[in-house]
């Protein structure tokens, strides 16, 4: 494969770690693939003007190009930071009128308003930071955005969550041009834990429900993760909690902020991943103790929240060498 161009653009504000990430990644490739004289990309850095920037923190960022300057890149990568919401109105029209002519166009974190400020992600699903997805909802009703998935890939545009979730976006790219084991060398290299598919939830189950605030009701939850394999039916745990189980589903609403069935289907499919990618054990184990009672209701489980099953989700976030217990 030749060698792939990668522009990144510099605005006051930036977010560093947003470019750092992806770059990084795109850079370690080389390691793994290609030789010295044909590296599997190249990046350069461009701003409005070719001038420095400062950056969010005050780092001073020094451009390769003035973004004037730059060619049609393969890959175009569009950092987040406090500053998108003061960039200059002229990247936001480099980016209208360059994008469309990108192979492959990457967001990261807020990097999104951009992209939606260009008009680029009209009629399209993108995900951003999750403390900033309503805001761009609110602000661009024509973009379908999903506050879920740590990344998303429409079309010859993706976007992608916070920091870290633009390294995983980045490394399903190098997967895409250059197989699984690249890029889990590359994964292995940055320490990064797994490889994350896209969908994988921007947060945990005990992080995206709330803690209940009184002790019968938290204790409940506590005690529902710790014993997911028991019965945590609305009854009993209503029963635990000494209440009736209306009053007990009503409370849990109220306090958690999802159902006591919704939040036991999270704290199961959880559980479930972690098992997948910490243990060799089968899945029918790993249903038994997750409490799903059979590995094809743990399977409609991952179809239903993943849009994977369990093999293939554990087939993407383990290397194939895992072995022949895991199927």
């Amino acid at each position: 494969m030749r060698t792939q161009s990668v522009l990144a653009v510099l605005f006051d504000g930036v977010q560093p770690l947003d470019l750092a990430g992806p770059v990084d990644v795109f850079s370690v490739a080389a390691r793994f693939t290609g030789s010295a004289d044909t590296p599997p990309y190249v990046v350069r850095t461009a701003s409005l003007g070719g001038g420095s920037v400062r950056s969010a923190g005050g780092l001073r960022l020094v451009p390769d190009l003035d973004l004037a300057d730059a060619e049609h890149p393969d890959i175009l990568l569009v950092p987040g930071g406090p500053g998108v919401g003061d960039v200059d109105s002229g990247l936001v029209t480099w980016l209208r009128e360059h994008a469309p002519h990108v192979r492959r166009v990457v967001s990261v974190c807020t990097g999104a308003y951009l992209l939606a400020e260009a008009g680029l992600l009209d009629g399209r699903r993108a995900t951003t930071h999750w403390e900033a997805c309503d805001y761009l909802a609110g602000r661009f009703p024509q973009v379908m955005v999903d506050p879920n998935p740590i990344f998303v890939r429409d079309g010859a545009i993706s976007t992608s969550a916070g920091v870290t979730a633009g390294v995983d976006l980045a490394i399903a790219l190098v997967e895409e041009d250059y197989g699984r084991a690249v890029a889990h060398e590359i994964a292995r290299l940055l320490v990064v834990f797994v490889r994350r598919p896209g969908n994988q939830a921007q947060f945990s189950a005990q992080l995206s429900a709330q803690i209940a605030r009184s002790d019968p009701l938290r204790e409940v939850q506590y005690w529902a993760v710790a014993n997911l394999a028991s019965d945590l039916s609305v009854p009993a745990m209503a029963q635990r909690a000494g209440l009736s189980p209306r009053q007990f589903a009503r409370a849990f609403v109220e306090q958690v902020g999802v159902t006591p069935g919704r939040f036991v289907d999270l704290i199961r499919l959880e559980a479930a991943q972690r098992m997948l990618t910490d243990t060799r054990d089968g899945v029918t184990g790993i249903a038994r103790r997750c409490g799903y009672g059979s590995p094809e209701a743990m399977r409609r489980a991952f179809m239903r929240e993943l849009d994977v099953s369990p093999t293939e989700y554990r087939r993407t976030v383990k290397p194939s060498t895992i072995g022949t217990d895991s199927r």
